[in-house]
């Protein structure tokens, strides 16, 4: 891990409701430039919700989203479409146009963000799938991938453009451990080849503790610990050592589904 000396991302007194009820409440969180760090904690926590403010999805309503040093909301309109092609963000289930083929999924970024020709996006789209471990299925639609092959493909869109910042939500739910561990392996080796920023949210501890170098732990709308993993899993905070033990005696918060931002209302990378 390569770290400069300006954080890659820096959340200061983030807070967001909706419908009145309290998501975020004064979060704050700085992620250094080349440091995988993995956000765990209850379903309804708002994970998803602090996701989607780091990559410019959701405006907060109070506290400061700052990726490289650059306040983002303070930042004009075009420049915030610059900031957000500083990342790439992968999906739940990984979010692919059925209507298109794998080859034309990861080339959509390319064709629409750089001068590259067909024959140079060909050649980006192989290299990604290589990178994932899917070597010659740009012919595929995703109806014919399994879970697991389709997540890897929304790796590889995720990359296409070489970000600065990596995005994973919940890249391992739903899927067997087999399949679970090779999206594990696959997660690491992006990490190793392409040294990035990455933010993970996942439920899995053992996904957690493989990719991260600082486990975070979201609860009551504040990071209320953010360690390395070993320190993580010994750690006698007792919110933390419940998530670690499996306690269900500590019930999900109910959060309300944040809406959906307008379609068209973000450029970012490998975001369709």
């Amino acid at each position: 891990m390569n770290r400069s000396a300006e954080p890659a991302i820096r959340l200061a007194g983030l807070t967001k409701a909706f419908d009145r009820k309290g998501v975020l409440e004064g979060l704050d969180l700085t992620v250094a430039a080349g440091e995988s760090v993995v956000v765990v904690g209850k379903s309804g926590t708002g994970k998803s919700v602090l996701l989607k403010h780091v990559i410019g999805l959701l405006k907060p309503d109070a506290g400061t989203v700052e990726i490289a040093g650059e306040d983002f909301w303070k930042a004009g309109r075009v420049r915030r479409d610059r900031i957000r092609r500083k990342f790439g963000m992968s999906f739940q289930e990984g979010a692919l146009f059925d209507s298109m083929t794998v080859g034309e999924n990861i080339a959509f970024p390319l064709a629409r963000h750089t001068d590259k020709g067909p024959r140079e996006i060909r050649e980006r789209v192989a290299e990604c799938l290589e990178l994932v471990r899917l070597p010659g299925i740009e012919a595929k639609r995703p109806s014919e991938l399994s879970g697991g092959m389709r997540r890897r493909v929304g790796f590889a869109r995720a990359i296409a453009l070489a970000p600065e910042i990596l995005l994973f939500d919940e890249p391992t739910t739903g899927l067997d451990p087999i399949t679970t561990d090779v999206i594990m392996r696959v997660i690491e080796e992006l990490g190793n080849k392409l040294n990035p920023t990455t933010v993970t949210i996942t439920h899995d501890l053992k996904v957690a503790f493989a990719i991260a170098d600082r486990v975070a732990l979201l609860h009551g709308g504040k990071i209320a610990l953010a360690l390395p993993p070993e320190e993580f899993a010994k750690s006698e905070d007792p919110h933390a050592a419940a998530f670690v033990r499996g306690d269900s005696a500590l019930e999900p918060e109910d959060t309300p589904a944040p809406p959906s931002p307008p379609r068209g209302s973000a450029t970012i990378g490998a975001v369709p």
